[in-house]
């Protein structure tokens, strides 16, 4: 059952109050919106209405007193197929494209952009076709930027778009032949002005090329707004229809439809789509088999518009809330920011410039409410060679870091297997435990085995030269387990057993006999 909210009567009702407060706690803590809109929120952004004094109707019906046409005839696909209805049209779309090129966005578009930059819109689907959207930094379904380039069929890029457009652009005109799309230029505004289409240049240079080589001309397309009108196909409609798959498919626990009446059948289906996944947030059973208890701010269904939605969506819209748009987006940030100020914390980054002037902001952050970003890694020093342990020249300081390719196929290869720097981790530690083992190895001694005891007697002044018994040295046997090794022996092999016996032979002085 819907539940009807009158804004202004805010000050009055504490229930009503109640009810609107809940509605602002749900958009704070919903963290995947949808929003659905149609023209009632671009009523207050300057472009005239269709139907008052001095609307476009009457404009249009100025210029071409004797022409009979409803609001719904002006788009209807029907209207191409008589000269004087197209021309009628022609002069209400160059109108209602200089209204809209005046105007400006409302606090509706900013709400939106809001949800976007908190990270918790997932997309934003309108029937307007003013553009409005994309000057506020949400890129449209429209826009070159969102189709991929090429020879072939464009499609859109879907992450890139953040607002579908349902009914096309009107700041984009496209040929009626050859389906070529671009900007809507002065030009093309003049020639619609005056009840005429311009023709497609696209068609128009083919034409002149195959000419020149004496070939058949081609037929020339002539351009018109790139807007779908009633009873018309969408061009995109196949890339749409994926989006919207996948937006249902990330489980959105919030719809907000605002400034629409519902009477397409179009958007009356997308909007049944979302409802449906909407209300079954928080719902289902756990791992274990128990059922889970959805919030009390979970999949809420809200409709914001000053006339209310018929008997049919009585059980798929939760609240409607008769009112502005403007008004209901204004208070709901109020309340957002009074309910939930750390979603609005505001980190700066400190630039430190000079003593006298001190610190100067920087960048301005917003801090999330919970979590840290990761840091990024830095690619250029991943995988980078060790230095040479026994390598006596230092590394270059300019040297900067190369980076590394990501697969082991693209490395390029060392010239040497056998290098002591590119070799296997053990084969490392066994020339890092060698080079250790010599820093503590006393070779103070080591030339006496080697050394002339005659010549080494007489320098010495014949102290250690004995005349007449030659006595045998003292020869000192000692057993150790070092895996110490000296310079001129090999590394140990792997076979070798770990622990391994070294006689050391120490000669000793004789006693001099007198």
């Amino acid at each position: 059952m819907t539940i009807s909210l009158q804004l202004d009567a805010v000050s009055g009702e504490s229930s009503t109050r109640r009810a609107l407060s809940d509605i602002s706690l749900a958009v704070a803590k919903s963290k995947k919106i949808v929003v659905v809109t149609g023209a009632g929120i671009s009523c207050s952004c300057g472009i005239p209405d269709f139907r008052s004094s001095d609307g476009l109707y009457s404009l249009v019906k100025q210029r071409y007193p004797d022409i009979v046409l409803k609001g719904r005839d002006l788009f209807d696909a029907s209207l191409f197929r008589d000269s004087a209805s197209t021309s009628v049209f022609y002069t209400f779309i160059s109108q209602l494209k200089r209204s809209i090129d005046a105007a400006t966005p409302a606090p509706t578009h900013r709400f939106i952009q809001t949800l976007d930059t908190k990270q918790k819109l997932v997309r934003s689907y309108t029937q307007n076709i003013d553009g409005l959207e994309e000057r506020i930094g949400l890129r449209g379904s429209s826009s070159q930027q969102a189709k991929s380039s090429g020879k072939k069929k464009s499609k859109l890029k879907v992450k890139e778009v953040r607002n579908v457009q349902l009914h096309g652009d009107i700041h984009r005109v496209r040929c009626t032949f050859c389906s070529a799309e671009m900007p809507c230029t002065e030009e093309h505004l003049q020639a619609f002005e005056s009840g005429k289409a311009p023709n497609c240049p696209e068609c128009t240079s083919r034409s002149e090329a195959r000419v020149a080589r004496s070939a058949r001309a081609l037929k020339i397309g002539t351009l018109r707004p790139a807007i779908v009108l009633y009873d018309e196909p969408h061009p995109l409609g196949d890339d749409i229809g994926t989006i919207q798959t996948m937006d249902i498919a990330r489980k959105p626990d919030m719809l907000i439809i605002m400034g629409t009446s519902l009477k397409v059948h179009g958007l009356k289906k997308l909007v049944k789509d979302f409802a449906k996944v909407v209300h079954a947030t928080g719902t289902g059973t756990t791992p274990s088999g128990t059922p889970k208890v959805q919030k009390s701010w979970q999949g809420k269904v809200v409709f914001v518009n000053k006339t209310p939605p018929g008997s049919e969506w009585s059980d798929i819209i939760d609240y409607h809330v008769a009112g502005e748009t403007d008004a209901w987006t204004t208070k709901v940030l109020e309340d957002w920011k009074k309910m939930r100020p750390s979603d609005w914390e505001i980190q700066q980054t400190l630039d430190h410039t000079d003593e006298a002037n001190g610190f100067k902001v920087m960048k301005e952050t917003v801090t999330k409410a919970k979590g840290k970003a990761a840091p990024k890694r830095n690619l250029n020093v991943e995988n980078m060679p060790l230095e040479d342990p026994f390598s006596s020249r230092p590394a270059s300081p300019s040297k900067k870091p190369v980076s590394v390719p990501s697969s082991p196929s693209k490395r390029r290869q060392s010239t040497s297997h056998y290098s002591d720097v590119e070799s296997s981790p053990r084969k490392r530690r066994d020339i890092a435990k060698i080079a250790d083992g010599m820093d503590r190895l006393d070779m103070s001694d080591r030339c006496i085995l080697f050394a002339d005891a005659t010549n080494a007697a007489k320098n010495a002044g014949g102290d250690n030269l004995v005349m007449g018994e030659l006595q045998p040295p003292k020869v000192k046997v000692r057993r150790t387990s070092s895996s110490v090794v000296s310079k001129e022996c090999k590394p140990r092999s792997r076979n070798t057993a770990k622990s391994r016996v070294e006689v050391w032979v120490e000669i000793g002085k004789r006693p001099n006999i007198s």
